[in-house]
């Protein structure tokens, strides 16, 4: 049996999209090189793959003393993972990008073992450019971000969409209400602001909320950081998790970031999204052009600078608005149809059994 590598984490937006593609190899013998530290093992290991740590510095555009300290990390990372593979001898080591893939990506160019890699965001990470010179095929969300990935690079590209697990594939609204116990009737708005939850997202909401749950059930997930309490037609959830399918599935709307799994998951159950991406310093501006691409196919609203009078405002005009509504999930469902995990999977096997 045949063994295949997969690498990158650090956030379940490079872990769970990597899983998609591994439920897609039921043949193959699959490991995976992540963090030693974080969420990375805890996500992998309860799905029976085997997992890998090694250490694993942060890529900052910016200066910092941490710079330092991480590239001995990197180093680190380098060997560790060099060892690894050069043990376990994979065909084939898919890399689904975070700052952790570029010592496996690295170390696995330097045994000649072939390297694919997948871009999750509209323009391409620091992790994918450092990447992109050593791999065989390179897989993109987005047909604009060929483009940006460079001349020289084009005939390795594949437009795949994002990789999306199996379970977003068969949601069921019915077991989403069923995990609420509300009535069928009931019209819910779905909150997310990550597994971490977002400040600002969460804010919003705590002063729309009144007015919001005059129209909506709102269920919201705040992140592991802050509780909430529950009132009338109001769900506060700490994480999201197994049920999450579910919830899209029975939700109107969606309200959150626009991390690429985020907008990914929503367009493949066909929810409508209300998108509020990150922005500023504290971000390369992947969600602003993520957000936007959602917004252009018309299957998103965005918010760019919100506020709580706008947010209730923008909500309510949707609620009232079943032509918008049916028009907006037609055109996520549209975007969704685009198996990532399946174009991906197949590339591998068919490329393994070439080999």
């Amino acid at each position: 049996m045949e063994t295949i590598a997969f690498t990158g984490g650090g956030t379940g937006g490079h872990i769970y999209p990597g899983l998609a593609v591994v439920a897609h190899l039921p043949y193959y013998q699959v490991l995976w090189i992540g963090s030693n530290t974080g969420m990375d093992r805890g996500i992998i290991e309860k799905t029976g793959v085997a997992f890998f740590g090694i250490p694993a510095g942060k890529l900052r555009r910016y200066f910092s003393f941490e710079n330092f300290r991480d590239v001995l990390k990197v180093i680190s990372g380098f060997f560790a993972a060099r060892k690894i593979l050069k043990k376990e001898k994979p065909a084939l080591l898919f890399s689904k990008g975070g700052y952790v893939s570029v010592p496996p990506v690295l170390a696995a160019a330097s045994l000649c073992i072939p390297v694919f890699i997948h871009e999750s965001d509209f323009s391409p990470g620091l992790a994918t450019k450092i990447a992109l010179r050593f791999t065989q095929k390179i897989f993109v969300a987005y047909p604009e971000t060929a483009t940006a990935c460079g001349a020289k690079y084009q005939n390795k590209i594949i437009v795949s969409g994002n990789p999306v697990r199996m379970q977003f594939r068969n949601a069921d609204a019915t077991a989403g209400r069923k995990f609420l116990n509300i009535d069928p009737d009931e019209k819910i708005v779905l909150i997310l602001g990550g597994s971490q939850g977002a400040h600002e997202v969460n804010n919003l909401i705590q002063e729309s909320l009144p007015e919001l749950t005059k129209i909506y059930t709102v269920v919201h997930q705040t992140g592991n950081a802050e509780q909430y309490a529950p009132s009338f037609r109001y769900y506060p959830l700490a994480y999201i998790g197994e049920e999450m399918p579910h919830l899209l599935a029975a939700a109107e709307l969606v309200v959150g970031r626009s991390g690429a799994g985020t907008v990914w998951e929503c367009a493949t159950v066909g929810v409508p999204m209300m998108l509020i991406p990150l922005r500023g310093n504290a971000t390369r501006g992947d969600q602003v052009e993520n957000a936007g691409f959602f917004e252009r196919a018309g299957a998103a609203l965005v918010l760019e600078q919100p506020d709580s009078k706008t947010l209730v405002e923008t909500i309510y005009g949707f609620a009232h608005d079943p032509e918008k509504r049916n028009r907006m999930a037609a055109a996520a469902q549209k975007i969704g149809t685009l198996d990532g995990a399946c174009c991906i999977s197949h590339a591998i096997k068919e490329f393994v059994e070439k080999s």
